[in-house]
């Protein structure tokens, strides 16, 4: 296994599947189940267990914990899994967990068996990402943010430093939570939130300009918000007026990913308000 690009005082488990281009700093530890593809770099310090498989051109730095079983009490060690995409940085000190048991293997847990992370995301230091979460692709995650359990992030995200979100909670694609947001509820797509608990602002106009969203269909999930959050209509009320948008102009489109996911909002839970 010893490479020029893996430091001497590396200890890496003779079974982990470790490309040759793959750095690997001093003093970082692998495990057996560990697969980590061509481009990708380890920084010091590093522990990586578990049934952990990162891709291409991933940039790990110094000081993570990743792999390690979920903190659940439920889990018992059942076949469960990390899931890392490529070209992703991943700051210093964060926790990245294994998922827990699906019901198949285990009656008493409601688990998926993994935990996903897509491609081209920034994640800062300090940040935690719980068992059984799933999260997209090009996101941000700034120091701190905090993710429990079973928590599923859409593409374009952008969470705020020391941002905390409850179990199960979804947080919508192009969503934004500004610093120190907590989440009890689903966020829906394109809205921006604050506070303690979060409550809507805005929609996240800035990050849709400059993903390079027309005026047009900017105006248009401008319209979007205007029958979420400003008409006092129920939330079926409001997907019906939000889907007749959809019809009525080209540039709705956005309003099919609103509509689908308010319809698959648990009523428990709610959407952020």
């Amino acid at each position: 296994m010893a490479t020029a690009l893996i430091h001497p005082t590396a200890i890496i488990d003779a079974a982990a599947q470790i490309d040759s281009s793959v750095a690997i700093g001093p003093y970082t530890v692998i495990g057996p189940h560990v697969k980590i593809d061509k481009g990708s770099s380890v920084g010091a310090h590093c522990v990586i267990e578990g049934h952990t498989t990162i891709g291409t051109d991933n940039r790990i730095f110094q000081f993570n914990s990743i792999g390690a079983i979920a903190q659940d009490k439920k889990y018992a060690g059942e076949a469960s899994e990390l899931v890392i995409g490529d070209r992703n940085t991943i700051r210093e000190f964060c926790t990245l967990n294994i998922g827990t048991a699906t019901p198949a293997q285990n009656p008493s847990s409601n688990g998926i068996g993994k935990t996903s992370i897509g491609s081209d995301n920034w994640i800062m230091a300090y940040v935690h990402v719980a068992h059984d979460c799933t999260i997209g692709s090009h996101t941000i995650f700034a120091n701190n943010s905090q993710l429990a359990g079973h928590v599923e992030v859409g593409d374009w995200v952008i969470l705020g430093g020391f941002t905390v979100v409850h179990q199960f909670v979804r947080i919508g694609a192009h969503s934004m939570t500004a610093m120190c947001s907590l989440l009890f509820a689903d966020l829906p797509p394109y809205v921006m939130c604050q506070g303690q608990p979060a409550v809507a602002r805005s929609m996240n106009f800035e990050g849709l300009r400059r993903r390079g969203f027309s005026p047009e269909r900017i105006a248009a999930v401008k319209a979007m918000h205007k029958i979420l959050y400003r008409s006092d209509l129920s939330l079926d009320k409001a997907c019906e007026q939000i889907e007749a948008l959809k019809n009525a102009t080209p540039h709705a489109a956005d309003a099919a990913l609103l509509v689908e996911f308010l319809r698959s909002t648990p009523a428990h839970r709610g959407i952020v308000r």
